[in-house]
């Protein structure tokens, strides 16, 4: 299957969506952020001297959503209609597990939104914490689900 990014010529292009349907899209990303016990427990204790981590975390994945386009390079600016983004305490890692859901009505999809979503949730809560931690580690970012459009829908196994 021929990468779409790339013309004729091998040359880096955006691809030209404009032929295609405006359907009803979704997208859901999750990954993990690890870390020592003592920085668990001063996430879950409340104790981060920058503050709420995982509020925080949420509204930096919400923002990294929409602004997927302008970090990402040959990424289409679409209206966003649903940015959700769950982070879960997981004394097993121990972190963080991350959970993020984008949906729109347009003309491609929005993996990347999700993907970039979680990725700015980790690197958030990694921000807040690395002066306790600077050995945390962000893991597992990948797409669970990709639905609408002319390729059809996508479950992670």
């Amino acid at each position: 299957m021929p990468l779409t990014h790339f013309d004729a010529k091998g040359e880096a292009h955006m691809v030209d969506v404009s032929d295609k349907a405006v359907t009803d899209r979704v997208a859901v990303a999750a990954g993990h952020i690890r870390m020592v016990r003592e920085t668990y427990d001063v996430i879950s204790e409340g104790r981060a001297k920058k503050g709420d981590v995982l509020g925080i975390a949420r509204l930096a994945g919400i923002m990294g959503a929409k602004k997927t386009p302008d970090l990402i390079p040959l990424c289409h600016p679409l209206p966003v209609t649903k940015v959700a983004v769950e982070l879960t305490l997981d004394p097993d890692l121990p972190g963080v597990q991350i959970e993020a859901t984008v949906k729109t009505a347009g003309q491609t999809g929005v993996e990347m939104e999700a993907l970039t979503a979680v990725s700015t949730a980790a690197l958030t809560v990694y921000d807040m914490t690395k002066a306790v931690d600077k050995a945390m580690e962000i893991g597992g970012i990948r797409v669970l689900l990709k639905d609408g459009g002319k390729s059809g829908r996508y479950e992670a196994s």
